[in-house]
């Protein structure tokens, strides 16, 4: 027997060697992220991929199939911003929403918002305005001056009080001129007062109400007020002043006191100032001046 060279050894084990079935599935590798080298292992791991089969490896659509996936993963690798690959990212569940969604779920809260603030800053304006009006009112506060009292009758006479018991009684007309005067320039002032009392020590002899009235602005009056006592139970209070007889000796100290309460509405009953004016007189009841003025303009006391 002649021994066999290398060639006769190869070309006898590839005649014994069965051919391989093509049905066989075959197995791909893609190891590498570079295009080229892909392309490079997946022709040399197929079996499909020898110069034996040309046409099958031209012609195979998986072939065809895993040289576009491996083309695409490997332009995904080199670039990652333009690879499909990024749909497959799992969204946040915000990026669900759409924003005009967004905008109409924000926008009632900030309307609420606004609409607090604006509400504020009226609050805060009108507040500020409305202490500016009432911190300039009271610097206009009315003048009233009591100018002068006559006394028109005094009486002093026997009687019987309510209980029965015989004491003096007194009788007394008189009548009190005020003026009056509102400087306010942007106000009017509704006027009231308390009673104008005439009083002998702590006796009340006399009294008299003034009338209610409104006194517009940077406007002034003369008011009138009567003042009068009848029948005033004495109790021995000027029993030693014998007026009977002669009442041109007749010389009994008075005093008047009254409130005049003057109430300005700036902006409505909203903003509102109060001007309180105690009054307090000393007068001297002469029978000779009956019918006549008792001039009071130095004789008063203003609080």
């Amino acid at each position: 027997m002649h021994a066999k060279s290398d060639s006769e050894v190869t070309m006898s084990v590839e005649q014994s060697t069965p051919p391989r079935s093509p049905s066989r599935r075959p197995i791909y590798y893609v190891q590498s992220p570079s295009n080229h080298d892909a392309e490079k292992m997946s022709y040399g791991s197929s079996p499909m991929g020898s110069p034996g089969h040309p046409a099958y490896y031209h012609c195979s659509p998986i072939h065809h199939s895993r040289e576009s996936f491996t083309s695409r993963y490997s332009a995904s690798l080199k670039n990652p911003r333009n690879s499909a690959w990024k749909g497959l990212h799992r969204p946040d569940a915000d990026s669900d929403s759409d924003p005009d969604d967004q905008n109409d779920t924000v926008s009632p809260g900030r309307n609420v918002r606004l609409y607090l603030c604006f509400l504020l800053l009226f609050v805060f304006l009108f507040t500020l305005f409305s202490l500016i009006l009432w911190g300039a009112s009271k610097s206009y506060k009315p003048h009233v001056l009591v100018k002068n009292i006559v006394f028109e009758s005094f009486n002093i006479q026997a009687g019987v009080d309510n209980s029965g018991l015989a004491t003096d009684m007194l009788s007394l007309n008189s009548t009190v001129r005020i003026h009056y005067r509102n400087p306010g320039t942007f106000f009017g002032v509704h006027v009231t007062s308390t009673p104008l009392e005439l009083h002998y020590y702590q006796l009340k002899v006399a009294s008299g109400q003034i009338e209610k009235f409104y006194q517009a602005r940077k406007t002034h009056r003369t008011i009138l007020t009567v003042v009068r006592g009848s029948q005033v139970s004495l109790y021995g209070g000027i029993s030693a002043l014998d007026v009977r007889g002669n009442h041109e000796k007749v010389a009994v100290p008075l005093n008047l006191t009254f409130v005049v309460r003057s109430r300005a509405y700036i902006l409505g009953k909203l903003v509102k100032s109060k001007f309180y004016r105690r009054i307090r007189c000393s007068v001297t009841l002469r029978g000779s001046n009956l019918g006549k003025h008792s001039n009071l303009t130095e004789s008063c006391v203003y609080h």
